[in-house]
């Protein structure tokens, strides 16, 4: 598919440009307006039926061809994160205190060059729903997207989504069947006991020893609760109490973060960290609160839409630059929700690795997406929209 390709690269500077824009303007969740309006006016502008607000700032583009019945839905996130952004670039972000550091940038611009391209030169029949989601780091853009009846305005048979991926080797496409990406809940944890004075501890019931005493526990959770095959993570991020070395506080809180990649190791892990946490606070006389918090569920690729995802990225790239079956990441996804409801398939697409620039991982104030990506994920979008709706 060198043709394709290299019509995409003869393209890409416009898109580059659209991404390094949206780059220097980050917007936090539900707050993408001005990236959501930048998208709905393209889309508009190119010939799709664009509908706006799902979501909060979502934006859906639907192209119908031809009297094909199938239904296709490709997803972009459009969010930036909390982060300073130390790049030094000249489209650094304008915005203190908010910087793309995921590339969701670079995953609106793939999807909008492909759109581009497929409003001009699309050869399919059928109905191309193009979905560009709101809050994706952490704000649960996807559910509110569904919500606002995401699946009921724009049915599709199957959806597809891609990630960038520092660490791997630019341009390179890798695909999982199976559970992808780890589901992730979050605790916080209200230890309270009797403060006292330092010197004489048998007259207070200490909640920092309590919590000492959780924090190494828990990760018995893992070692002897779950089969060591599966994945499994326990991270207390934050531990706070007390505020003089000669005080036995009153109150110490965990904040606390639980990750699998199974729905059953989930739902053991939720009843053992709060079984355990109660049974621990007891022995040392203390109350203990546990404020758990549902986050992302497990991300499943389900395996004929990801063979069809493989056979696409192998036409396009060829199998030097694809890995079939890539490792699982302990990560998570919203895009989770949407594969709870649809056939459909996550796929990465490397951001660069060794000591590239595109090598700096995600969520780090020095992360910048890879430019060189933009007409391949986007030649991606276009082959398999193509493929998937076969005129």
């Amino acid at each position: 598919m060198s043709a394709l390709l290299d019509h995409m690269h003869s393209q890409s500077d416009e898109f580059i440009g659209l991404r390094r824009d949206i780059h220097h303007h980050p917007e936090l969740a539900f707050d993408e307006h001005r990236t959501s309006a930048l998208v709905a006016e393209k889309l508009q502008a190119w010939g799709y039926e664009v509908e706006r607000g799902l979501g909060g700032t979502g934006v859906v583009g639907r192209l119908v061809r031809g009297d094909g019945q199938r239904r296709l839905g490709l997803r972009a996130d459009m969010d930036a994160l909390p982060i300073d952004e130390a790049t030094g670039l000249g489209y650094a972000s304008c915005n203190a205190g908010v910087m793309h550091a995921c590339g969701h940038d670079g995953h609106t611009a793939m999807l909008l060059a492909a759109a581009h391209h497929l409003s001009e030169r699309g050869r399919f029949s059928g109905t191309l729903n193009l979905i560009f989601q709101p809050a994706e780091e952490g704000g649960g853009g996807a559910v509110k997207m569904m919500e606002d009846g995401l699946f009921d305005k724009y049915p599709c048979d199957a959806i597809f989504a891609m990630h960038n991926m520092p660490g791997m080797p630019q341009g390179r496409l890798v695909l999982r069947e199976g559970p992808t990406m780890a589901s992730s809940d979050y605790a916080t944890v209200t230890l309270t006991g009797v403060g006292g004075h330092g010197a004489m501890p048998h007259r207070a019931a200490d909640p920092v020893v309590a919590a000492a005493s959780i924090v190494m526990a828990l990760q018995t959770v893992v070692s002897r609760n779950v089969d060591p095959l599966q994945m499994a993570v326990v991270t207390v991020g934050a531990l706070h109490a007390g505020k003089a070395n000669n005080v036995i506080p009153q109150q110490a809180t965990l904040e606390i973060s639980i990750r699998a990649l199974d729905r059953e190791v989930r739902a053991t892990l939720e009843r053992r960290v709060k079984a355990l946490i109660a049974a621990q606070a007891e022995s040392f006389g203390i109350q203990a609160q546990v404020d758990w918090r549902p986050g992302y569920a497990v991300l499943v690729n389900t395996p004929e839409e990801t063979a069809f995802a493989r056979e696409v990225a192998l036409e396009l790239v060829g199998a030097d630059q694809v890995t079939l079956q890539g490792p699982a990441l302990p990560g998570s996804e919203d895009f989770a929700f949407m594969l709870e409801k649809l056939p459909g398939s996550y796929l990465f697409i490397g951001n660069g690795d060794g000591d590239s620039a595109g090598a700096c991982m995600v969520h780090n104030p020095g992360y910048d997406f890879n430019d060189d990506n933009v007409a391949i994920g986007s030649a991606y979008w276009a082959l398999l929209t193509e493929r998937f709706l076969a005129a």
